[in-house]
């Protein structure tokens, strides 16, 4: 059984002796919130880039594990720092943002140990909806000049891009391949509490 107290505000609660956002509704502050993915050119140079255009809600319940998670993701708010290959990853050999300006992601489970976790859900691209996980870390509370209470997450998880059909590549002359199949994720995150 999972001991609850509260604490000297009303945005957090302690669940086992961890510090937690209370039960409620928080949503994602666009201005922070980053989805960053990693991949590889030429199989050997790591290459970043992220989504800015992040939109969603964090449903948190009484027991984590029932909370929930609905992300939407304005593809073409992508920046690797390079135009010329922001264009290519907006066009139809990727994401293709003229017929499917956003990507999704919701939740389909959670487990919840202390200050960290594993979120399950279904992340869709260019409308094919595939499962993803994610461990996350929540990294504090706290209250920004405004008076607005502010959670604090970090995600990571692996994905094979070509699982949502993001196949494009180019054969190297003495083997492999240019853009690595396999993306690392990268999600840093800060939740508004909404008091209603």
């Amino acid at each position: 059984m999972t001991n609850t107290e509260s604490t000297g505000t009303a945005a957090t609660r302690v669940l086992g002796g961890v510090e937690l956002p209370a039960a409620g509704t928080w949503k994602v502050d666009p201005g922070h919130a980053e989805v960053g993915f990693v991949g590889r050119h030429f199989m050997l140079t790591k290459v970043r880039g992220r989504f800015t255009g992040v939109e969603g809600v964090v449903t948190v319940a009484e027991r984590p594990e029932d909370s929930s998670v609905e992300v939407t993701i304005d593809m073409a708010s992508v920046n690797s720092g390079d135009q010329t290959r922001d264009d290519h990853l907006r066009s139809d050999d990727f994401f293709d943002v003229t017929a499917h300006p956003t990507a999704t992601f919701r939740s389909t489970s959670v487990s919840w140990i202390g200050a960290g976790g594993v979120l399950e859900g279904e992340l869709a691209i260019k409308g094919v909806a595939r499962p993803v996980t994610l461990k996350v870390e929540h990294l504090g509370v706290v209250r920004d000049p405004w008076g607005n209470d502010r959670a604090v997450f970090s995600a990571k998880g692996r994905i094979n891009r070509e699982d949502w059909g993001l196949s494009w590549n180019m054969v190297l002359e003495a083997g492999g391949i240019l853009v690595s199949k396999e993306i690392e994720l990268e999600l840093e995150v800060e939740l508004i509490h909404d008091n209603g």
